[in-house]
């Protein structure tokens, strides 16, 4: 696949819970967790978050690897 089709197809397509076209933005520090001693996908926005997974998962097929790591 070329570069501008991955870069067009690349990203998800619908979001299921909002019909949306795009990836939104979460700009939320914290998220809830089940319990104390069990914590769900994501704890703390520093640590993992929806729009950064969706960057990375971008680019590493972007880039034909796995993974991605996104950092500042």
């Amino acid at each position: 696949m070329k570069l501008a089709t991955k870069l067009i197809h690349g990203g998800p397509t619908v979001d299921q819970q909002t019909g949306a076209l795009g990836v939104p933005i979460y700009q939320i520090s914290t998220y809830r967790q089940t319990s104390v001693d069990h914590f769900s996908k994501y704890d703390y926005a520093r640590g993992d978050n929806p729009t950064r997974e969706a960057l990375e998962d971008t680019i590493a097929v972007l880039e034909g690897g796995s993974r991605c790591l996104a950092f500042a």
